[in-house]
C-alpha cells in the first residue's frame, strides 16, 4: 500500500501523523511512504530521519495526498478538500459533529473517512483519543493557571496558594480521561479540586485515588451551577464519542462566575460544553465574555508536539499497519475498534452519533458487517 503523510496546515498545528519508526516497519513490510517535506519539522523530526528509514520525501501536499491511504493529525481544512477522491482512505481526527461542511465534502467525494476520536474498543475505551486527552487534561490546568495571573487578565490567583492563604478552586466537568488527568495536575498543585460526572463508577475511582483531596459530585444542573459559582478555574472535559458535546454551562450561568475567573473548554473540538465557547488557536487562545476568560484552543496537544506526536503515533500505528497489510475491507470487517471509527463511507455518514449530531441519515456499508 502507498501511504501519504502530508504536512499539517491547520493554524498552530505542529504534530505529524507518522514517525520514523513507523516508516521503517512499513517499508520493511514492502509498503511505500510518501512524507511531505517539512511534515515533521514542528515535532523535531527532520526529513533526513524519514528518508533514512525508507520514506520518499515529496515536495507538495498534492503528492502526499495522491497515496491510497492518507494519515493526518487534524481534520482537513478547506484548502485540502480538493484532494478528496473516491478511492481515498483518510485516517485522522475528524470531529464531524462540529464540522458539517467537512462532513458533506467527504460524502460528496466518496472518501472513506475514519475518525481517530471514534475508534472504540468493546468496553467503550477510545484508544487513539486517550493519549491526546491525557495531554489536553494535563495542559488544561497549566493553561488555566497561566490565565489566572493578573498579567493575563485573571484574578491574580495562585492555584496552590501558600501557607496562610487559601488555594484556588478548580471545578472539572467530566471524570473521563481529560477530567482525571486535569484532576491529577490540579491536586498536584495543591488546588481545591471538584470533579462532576454522571457516572458514579468514575467518581468512586476518583475518590479511591485521591480520597478527601478531590470533592466528587453527581453532575446535574444544581451541582453544576454551584461549581460554576465557586470556581476560579472551570475545565470542560465532557465527551460523547462522535456526538456534539452538550451545553452544561449556559450563558446565564456564566453570570454567576467570579469576575476574572477562567474557563478552559477542552470539549471545544466537539462543539464545547460551555454555551459561550468557540474555537481559538494557540496564537490567539483566549477571549472574554462577561468578565470570564475563555481558553478554547481546539488542538491543545499541538502546543507540545514532540510529546503528542509520539504518543499519537503509538496509538494509531497498529491500525495503519493492519490497513497496509490486509487492505481496507478486511481490516474493517475484522477489527472491531476500527469498524466503530468509520465516520463516512460510500457517500453516507456511517456512525450513528455523528449522523445524529448532523441530522443526517446513517448508513453503514453492508459489505463490512
Amino acid at each position: 500500500m502507498i501511504i501519504g503523510a502530508p504536512r499539517e496546515v491547520k493554524e498552530d498545528e505542529y504534530r505529524v501523523a507518522m514517525v520514523p519508526a513507523g516508516v521503517r516497519q512499513l517499508t520493511l513490510a514492502g509498503h511505500e511512504l510518501l512524507v511531505q517535506t517539512g511534515a515533521g519539522k514542528g515535532s523535531g523530526i527532520p526529513d533526513s530521519e524519514y528518508e533514512s528509514e525508507g520514506a520518499r520525501i515529496v515536495e507538495t501536499a498534492e503528492e502526499a495526498w495522491s497515496a491510497q491511504m492518507v494519515v493526518k493529525v487534524k481534520e482537513p481544512v478547506e484548502t485540502e478538500y480538493k484532494y478528496f477522491r473516491e478511492d481515498l482512505l483518510l485516517y485522522t481526527f475528524l470531529h464531524l459533529a462540529a464540522a458539517p461542511i467537512l462532513a458533506r465534502k467527504l460524502m460528496e467525494t466518496g472518501v472513506i473517512a475514519i475518525g481517530y476520536e471514534t475508534v472504540q474498543e468493546p468496553d467503550g475505551l477510545l484508544p487513539i483519543l486517550a493519549p491526546m486527552s491525557e495531554v489536553a487534561g494535563r495542559m488544561a490546568v497549566q493553561a488555566g493557571a497561566k490565565y489566572l495571573e493578573k498579567e493575563h487578565g485573571g484574578r491574580g490567583i495562585l492555584l496552590g496558594g501558600v501557607p496562610g492563604v487559601s488555594p484556588g478552586k478548580v471545578a472539572i466537568l467530566g471524570a473521563g480521561v481529560v477530567g482525571s488527568n486535569a484532576a491529577r495536575i490540579a491536586v498536584g498543585l495543591g488546588a481545591r479540586t471538584m470533579v462532576l460526572d454522571t457516572d458514579l463508577r468514575k467518581l468512586r475511582r476518583m475518590e479511591e485515588i485521591y480520597g478527601g483531596r478531590v470533592e466528587t459530585l453527581i453532575s446535574n444542573p444544581h451541582n453544576i451551577l454551584a461549581a460554576v459559582s465557586e470556581a476560579d478555574l472551570l475545565i470542560g472535559a465532557v465527551l460523547v464519542a462522535g456526538a456534539k458535546a452538550p451545553w452544561l454551562v449556559t450563558r446565564d450561568m456564566l453570570k454567576e462566575m467570579k469576575s476574572e475567573s477562567v474557563i478552559v473548554d477542552v470539549s471545544v473540538d466537539q462543539g464545547g460544553c460551555v454555551e459561550t465557547s468557540r474555537p481559538t488557536s494557540h496564537s490567539a487562545p483566549t477571549f472574554v465574555v462577561d468578565s470570564v476568560t475563555h481558553y478554547c484552543v481546539s488542538n491543545m496537544p499541538g502546543a507540545v508536539p514532540r510529546t503528542s506526536t509520539f504518543a499519537l503515533a503509538s496509538a494509531t500505528f497498529p491500525g495503519i499497519f493492519q490497513f497496509a497489510e490486509k487492505g481496507i475491507d478486511k481490516t474493517i470487517q475484522e477489527n472491531y475498534d476500527i469498524r466503530h471509527g468509520v465516520n463516512v463511507a460510500d457517500g453516507n455518514i456511517a456512525h450513528p452519533r455523528v449522523s445524529g449530531s448532523l441530522g443526517l441519515p446513517c448508513k453503514f456499508p453492508e459489505k463490512w458487517n
